[in-house]
């Protein structure tokens, strides 16, 4: 099935050239170049598999279309387009529910490498059987069947990235990880960006999580390191 792209973006420049470029790896794709109005469409239409948006926008900011669809469809895909001098902006789309971020100017090969990888993260479904499709550390429950994560049997509304961080970490319990190892398993070993961004991803899983994102619990900072799955 042909994965289909939300694109927001108000120059029409950029839209146009990104548009051109996704039809012809072979994506389908909307374009929209007001933020209110891409906003709705998430009402009328359910096939988006992944959003691309800009943060300066008319009507809404990038950052509210991201909270919209996040909180509509915690599964799809969401790269924001930054500036390249507005590091607060990067951290603010993360931190907001992006999954990535790519900084203008970008080449067309890099924003499709980091498109085909976002949707290849979220296409893979594991193929395991029910004996070993879960992994029990309460309070959690992963399942890596139905790729979902339980805390005292409620299901947390994770991204599926933010799913394979916990999968990483479940797997590997007590085990001090590098951002680098982090980077490399769940973002994949051609990834273009920066480590930061494990960074801010712990970041945000840890309000998803911890009972205090402040005084996190379950995953522990390694000072020079990086982080590590407490089962303590």
């Amino acid at each position: 099935m042909q994965n289909r792209l939300l694109i927001v973006e108000d120059d029409h420049g950029i839209s146009e050239a990104v548009a051109l470029n996704m039809q012809f790896v072979g994506y389908a794709y909307a374009v929209f170049d007001d933020g209110k109005k891409a906003a709705d469409s998430l009402a009328d239409d359910h096939a988006y598999d992944l959003a691309l948006l800009d943060i300066m926008l008319p009507g809404i900011d990038g950052f509210e279309v991201c909270r919209r669809v996040r909180a509509a469809y915690p599964h799809i895909g969401i790269i924001m387009l930054t500036a390249r001098s507005q590091e607060m902006d990067k951290v603010t789309g993360l931190m907001t529910g992006a999954d990535d971020y790519v900084t203008k100017p970008f080449s067309p090969a890099e924003l499709t490498a980091r498109v085909d990888a976002l949707l290849r993260r979220a296409g893979d479904a594991p193929l395991v059987s029910a004996s070993v499709g879960e992994i029990s550390q309460p309070p959690f429950l992963l399942n890596m069947t139905d790729r979902v994560v339980e805390k005292n049997g409620k299901r947390l509304r994770l991204t599926q990235l933010e799913y394979q961080i916990m999968k990483l970490f479940m797997e590997n319990p007590d085990k001090a990880l590098t951002r680098e190892e982090i980077l490399d398993t769940v973002w994949g070993r051609g990834y273009f960006g920066e480590v930061k961004i494990v960074d801010v991803n712990i970041r945000r899983l840890r309000l998803k999580i911890e009972d205090d994102a402040q005084e996190p619990r379950y995953i522990a900072t390694v000072w020079g390191t990086g982080y590590k799955w407490s089962t303590d």
